[in-house]
């Protein structure tokens, strides 16, 4: 199948190298017939890089069977209206849309095309979430109620367009629909959502946020801060049995078990001006460390199933359903922050 690749800035220059390195090892069936982007500089450099070059969307259309969107997250609307009006597949950078609504536009241009459209939510794959998952699935912490996931660091908000809310900026968009997705797939949707974004850094997007949601018996927390100095851990996962850290994405962390519920060793600890029992480490005969589970890495598993899904081959690896789900939370989640409450999301 070839592919256009419509936009090559950071993450299209990524698509471009990642879909190159595999057709050459042999691991794709997926070829790019070419790039197209507005800016000439960037047509320039793709060349520079090895790769055809397209003078106009046309151009780019009419030398493939599939797309993939790599733009700013309010080009995208139009440019699925054109795909699939030529009847292209759709492969579209996350976010799918600046709002639910053109989400929804999208999905309607691509049904009547007969085309796919599907959204790169590249971050099921990240071996961090796929330990996670084993860890709530494989029970050895017992029944787990809290989920603690952050992404923080001190580098602003990148790029000149994700300052821009006209143009789909701000890390609820960026980061949230991951972080999100990735709450979305294991535990389905919440029954409440409660979130405060952050505007730090005086832009007229949120540069972070804090956002809670729950379920009967489970909460989780997602915290994204860009304006953050010091290392935070990457998961926290806390079970009726046991504790779990993931501390970064290189997979340092922890899992511990407990053995014997009551501390016959147990000792107050002086904390601050006090005395706690509570608080005080346990003693090591009482808890049980085990490995972290390995996530396997699935390679080009991305590229391999839109190839597969567009021909009708498999399923999609995002649906539609998820998408718009997780889009709907979002835009809840920044309704909580407006109104400054709790928003139910009980039918």
């Amino acid at each position: 199948m070839k592919l256009a690749l419509i936009g090559y800035g950071g993450m299209g220059s990524y698509h471009a190298a990642n879909i190159s390195e595999m057709n050459q090892k042999g691991d794709l069936s997926l070829t790019l017939s070419g790039v197209w982007d507005i800016d000439p500089a960037r047509r320039e450099a793709a060349r520079a890089a090895g790769f055809a070059a397209f003078e106009s969307l046309e151009e780019a259309l009419s030398s493939c069977e599939a797309v993939l969107l790599a733009t700013p997250n309010d080009t995208h609307l139009p440019l699925t209206q054109a795909a699939a009006a030529a009847g292209k597949h759709i492969l579209c950078e996350k976010p799918i849309a600046c709002s639910l609504e053109e989400a929804e536009q999208m999905y309607r241009a691509a049904e009547e095309g007969g085309v796919l459209l599907t959204v790169h939510q590249n971050r099921r794959l990240d071996p961090d979430f796929l330990c996670l998952k084993q860890i709530v699935e494989g029970g050895e912490l017992g029944r787990i109620y809290r989920i603690e996931s952050q992404v923080c660091g001190g580098n602003g908000i990148p790029g000149d367009w994700r300052k821009r809310a006209a143009q789909g900026g701000g890390m609820m968009l960026d980061w949230g629909v991951h972080l999100l997705d990735q709450m979305h797939l294991l535990f389905g949707r919440p029954d409440w959502v409660h979130c405060v974004c952050s505007f730090v850094l005086g832009e007229e997007v949120d540069d972070g946020f804090l956002l809670e949601a729950g379920y009967p018996g489970l909460l989780y927390r997602v915290e994204v801060d860009t304006n953050c100095f010091v290392p935070r851990f990457r998961w926290l996962a806390f079970g009726e049995a046991g504790t779990a850290e993931i501390s970064d994405w290189e997979m340092n962390g922890e899992m511990v078990r407990v053995k014997e519920r009551v501390d016959p060793a147990l000792k107050g600890v002086q904390a601050g001006n006090g005395l706690t029992k509570t608080m005080a480490a346990r003693s090591e005969q009482t808890l049980e460390k085990l490995p972290l589970p390995k996530a396997s890495l699935p390679g080009p598993a991305y590229y391999r199933n839109f190839a597969a899904a567009a021909a009708g081959k498999e399923a999609p690896f995002v649906k539609k359903e998820e998408v718009l789900s997780v889009f709907s939370l979002m835009e809840e989640a920044l309704r909580s922050d407006r109104e400054r409450r709790v928003i139910s999301l009980k039918k």
